[in-house]
């Protein structure tokens, strides 16, 4: 991988599958922006980073806002001129029926998983436009392809961020910019940690064919190859990382 001067925005990225990503592009010297709402979530995330020898800073920002998310990218252009690589990950559940759900669950939901890759990539795609290179990937979820009955806003959001992937392929392919999806299925994270044990689990497992949760390290790999100079031929696909739980 050429990433000794590239520079990663990862939403999310102050614990879980965020955390893991932006670990695993820092290991190939790539400096990360550690994104989070939470100040000590995405400092504790750099600090790690730069303990172990990388290059990493935290930025609080609530991804939901889209003032927010503004600013945010200004400041980042002006300090590194070009981010070269986006990972949209930052999610929130509030699941619930549809007849229970309230608007303000739903609009949580779409606006913090959806509207904020939207957001980010309006806010830090000139560059890359300019520089004729970028990397962006979209963090879905198998719950967005195939529908999971009480989370009906979750799957909404990241099966728009399927389209929005697709759609935002084709703009930017001439430009050398791939843009990607990855559909995590059940990874043992904060937001899954009630799922994975007991006669839950053990249901669940039971329709993973590699039988077992996955952890986040196996979506990091997956993105980090995605944002490398290796998947130079490979854009607006979606890939599930679930154990073989969707195919």
């Amino acid at each position: 991988m050429t990433s000794e001067t590239r520079t990663a925005v990862v939403t999310g990225a102050g614990r879980g599958i965020g955390r893991a990503i932006a670990e695993g592009l820092a290991a190939r010297g790539i400096t990360v922006v550690c994104v989070s709402k939470n100040p000590e979530s995405c400092s504790a995330a750099a600090d790690a980073i730069k303990a172990s020898g990388g290059n990493a800073r935290a930025l609080a920002v609530d991804v939901s806002s889209g003032a927010e998310v503004a600013k945010a990218c200004t400041g980042l252009i002006e300090e590194f001129r070009t981010i070269d690589i986006l990972v949209n990950n930052a999610g929130i559940t509030r699941d619930g029926l549809l007849l229970r759900m309230s608007e303000d669950d739903w609009n949580s939901v779409i606006q913090t998983n959806l509207s904020s890759c939207f957001f980010w990539m309006k806010g830090l795609i000139q560059p890359m436009v300019r520089k004729r290179w970028g990397r962006i990937v979209n963090i879905a979820s198998v719950s967005g392809i195939t529908g999971l009955p009480g989370q009906i806003n979750y799957s909404a959001a990241k099966a728009g961020m399927i389209g929005l992937t697709k759609a935002a392929a084709k703009e930017f392919a001439s430009r050398t910019i791939t843009v990607n999806a990855v559909a995590p299925g059940f990874i043992k994270t904060d937001m899954t940690s009630s799922m994975s044990e007991g006669e839950t689990a053990k249901e669940i497992i039971s329709r993973i064919p590699l039988k077992r949760f996955g952890e986040a390290g196996d979506v990091a790999s997956l993105v980090t190859y995605l944002c490398s100079d290796e998947a130079a031929y490979i854009t607006g696909q979606v890939f599930t990382v679930d154990g073989g739980m969707v195919m």
